[in-house]
């Protein structure tokens, strides 16, 4: 080997540990090799949620998934006519056929109130929980004479005799009692039916049909409105909705549950909802605040999403946050590196590559550490243990490398107000993206200063 190849050697090893260009590729390259270990974080904390999500729906299946009411509705059956062509095989001669058809006709209740007790408990399984809850709910108001303007009819083509009162639940299986309805003093039971020309999955759910049994002609709206009661034992969980069919529909639904999570598309009018005890919310919504009329022909419709009512889910936000906050590892990563580049080469303290990777993967546990004591604490606890940990560790570990005190705690205190910032911003939702433009600024401004002395030339 000639002597040249030594000296050519020992003139890279020394550009590389003593050139800034190379420093900064080093940590341009360890930055990019850390994204793996943080997108691993990242897929880990959607694990998480997904699993928390698992168990909650499996708990919920068990109890009773979410109700919506839809009815009661008069379901009253009549005759159509229409003319059929017949061609005749032989003599091709074609021949008309007037031909009957059964249909039905769906007709709304003319006032519906709804008074609705909800008892809402926390179910847990492991370290996750969900909110279910048991009902009592009380339909009753009026039927008004049917009117059948809207289609050419007989009377002697309305099947009176074969009239019911269907109603339509997303929870059959939580139905807890016998379900009734009384007319004019005369109870008439529903049972479960399927039919697929109801409608059983509408707006992503699976509606499920309840039918009483013929309704005596004595007791029908045929020439006068009647009066109506159902009472309903329902078991169900994340939350409870009517659909307002009424043409003026009122509704009072209380629980000792504190929550304000009222939904739907209509909202509680009084301004006393919130009690100390839990909540008092009532609706008032009229016909001519839905875009539906009170009667159907041939189909009932879909109107699951006018319904409304009281959202009883317990808001998880851990693993939203979390995956927010872990979207800024990057960021984290770079600055933090950023502020060790800019020391060593300031102070011409040298660090080695594999310092610079322990201290990256420090700020990789930062994430792995908010998951998992999130998943045991709230946020703010998880993130205050997390950060603070984090913080320690690297100011201990770079008063190894550096060698001194002030750059240890510079670096403590710069990645204390990094972390606090980032907290900040994900608390924000309207402002988060003003406040980490602002601060991405400052901090811009801050590195632009603290390197207008350095000689990028060496």
């Amino acid at each position: 080997m000639s002597t040249q190849e030594p000296q050519q050697h020992n003139k890279i090893i020394y550009w590389v540990k003593n050139s800034i260009t190379a420093r900064m590729f080093m940590v341009g390259f360890l930055t990019l090799i850390l994204l793996i270990p943080l997108f691993f974080v990242q897929n880990l904390i959607e694990e998480r949620a997904f699993r928390q999500q698992e168990v909650v729906s499996e708990i919920n299946e068990k109890w009773g998934d979410e109700v919506l009411i839809y009815g009661p509705i008069f379901k009253i059956p009549y005759k159509t006519y229409h003319e059929k062509a017949i061609t005749n095989k032989q003599t091709r001669e074609v021949l008309t056929e007037v031909v009957e058809e059964i249909k039905y006709a769906y007709f709304f209740p003319e006032k519906l109130n709804i008074t609705s007790t909800v008892n809402p408990e926390i179910k847990n399984r492991s370290i996750y929980k969900t909110t279910v809850f048991s009902s009592q709910t009380l339909l009753n108001g009026t039927f008004a004479v049917p009117d059948f303007s809207d289609v050419s009819l007989q009377p002697e083509d309305i099947l009176w005799d074969k009239a019911r009162v269907i109603l339509k639940t997303s929870n059959l299986k939580g139905v807890s009692a016998e379900v009734k309805i009384k007319l004019n003093e005369h109870s008439y039971p529903f049972s479960s039916k399927y039919d697929t020309n109801e409608n059983p999955r509408t707006n992503g759910l699976n509606m499920h049909l309840m039918e009483s049994k013929p309704i005596e002609v004595a007791q029908l709206p045929k020439e006068k409105a009647v009066a109506f009661s159902i009472n309903l034992e329902v078991n169900g969980s994340e939350q409870i909705r009517f659909v307002p069919i009424g043409k003026t529909t009122e509704a009072q639904i209380t629980s000792n549950w504190e929550t304000n999570n009222f939904t739907g598309n209509y909202l509680p009018y009084n301004q006393d909802k919130l009690t100390e005890t839990g909540f008092d919310a009532r609706w008032n919504v009229l016909d001519i605040n839905r875009p539906f009329s009170q009667q159907f022909f041939d189909r009932l419709p879909d109107l699951n999403a006018y319904a409304f009512g009281v959202n009883f889910m317990i808001p998880v936000d851990e693993y939203q946050k979390s995956e927010r906050t872990a979207k800024y590892g990057f960021l984290v990563i770079g600055l933090t590196f950023l502020i060790f580049f800019l020391i060593q080469t300031l102070s011409k303290i040298p660090i080695h590559p594999f310092q610079y990777l322990m201290i990256g993967i420090s700020l990789i546990m930062f994430y792995t550490l908010l998951i998992s004591i999130s998943e045991h604490s709230s946020y703010f606890n998880a993130y205050f243990v997390s950060g603070c940990s984090v913080v320690i560790l690297i100011t201990l570990y770079s008063r190894s490398i550096l060698k001194n005190v002030k750059f240890p705690l510079f670096i403590g205190a710069s990645l204390t107000l990094l972390y606090s910032f980032i907290y900040v911003i994900i608390q924000l939702e309207n402002y988060a993206l003003l406040v980490g433009s602002i601060g991405l600024f400052i901090i811009l401004a801050v590195v632009m200063y603290a390197s207008r002395k350095i000689d990028w030339n060496s």
